[in-house]
């Protein structure tokens, strides 16, 4: 490739994960997070207090100033540390699951028209959408997850949801991604919200919920905040 054109790949590259670094900092603002400048920092707290694992995007501009993203701290160069972690999956969190403040209030209107229309408990859609980004719209995970329902782009595309970022979309297209997966499962919610988070094909191979430390966290956490939903709305 030729000089040129490797500048201008390396141009577009640097401005998409610019918009995705845009994104994180949202996230950062909106959930609590620690984004610190210089070094790697002592890891990410959300705004209740909780401490959670992060993955972290170093960044620095070169001379010419394109942008760089990586995961590793840059030697004798000055960078910016960008930290995500996801919100209910941590077997270490210290969130009491029990006593977080809910979100009774919050999409009502979008959140009653989905389970109305598609036929799930709406109380089991808030707990999903707590679990999933702690009703932060701008969440978006490392593994490229998006929304409020966090919805993978594949998944997106399946559900014919044009812009996962768009909050109507986004809880229509997992509500309905939802009803479909108990649908699968009878009706069975744990099966359901384990395949919402490792993906049906994990739950078949296992014969229930796999054995992921991170889902069978999952599970218990939506389970509880299910429980609390029902009972607060």
């Amino acid at each position: 490739m030729r000089s040129g054109q490797s500048r201008i790949t390396t141009r577009l590259i640097g401005l998409a994960a610019a918009a995705a670094a845009l994104c994180l900092a949202s996230l950062a603002r909106a959930d609590g997070m620690v984004i610190s400048r210089g070094s790697a920092g002592d890891g990410a707290v959300f705004s209740d207090g909780s401490s959670v694992p992060i993955r972290r995007v170093f960044t620095y501009r070169q001379d010419d100033g394109v942008p760089v993203f990586t995961d590793r701290a840059p030697a004798n160069q000055s960078y910016q540390v960008m930290e995500f972690a996801c919100y209910a999956c941590n077997p270490r969190s210290t969130v009491d699951w029990h006593s977080t403040p809910l979100h009774v209030d919050k999409y009502a209107e979008l959140i009653s028209s989905a389970a109305e229309q598609h036929g799930v408990d709406k109380a089991l859609i808030r707990a999903l959408i707590h679990a999933e980004s702690g009703f932060n719209p701008y969440a978006r995970s490392h593994k490229g997850a998006i929304g409020l329902m966090q919805l993978m782009p594949g998944t997106a595309r399946d559900l014919g949801v044009q812009d996962p970022t768009e909050v109507h979309e986004n809880i229509d297209g997992g509500v309905r991604y939802l009803a479909g997966l108990l649908a699968q499962y009878h009706g069975d919610v744990t099966l359901a919200t384990a395949a919402y988070n490792a993906g049906p094909a994990n739950v078949e191979r296992y014969g229930g919920v796999p054995p992921f430390e991170e889902t069978q966290t999952y599970v218990r956490r939506v389970k509880i905040l299910h429980d609390r939903y029902r009972g607060s709305i």
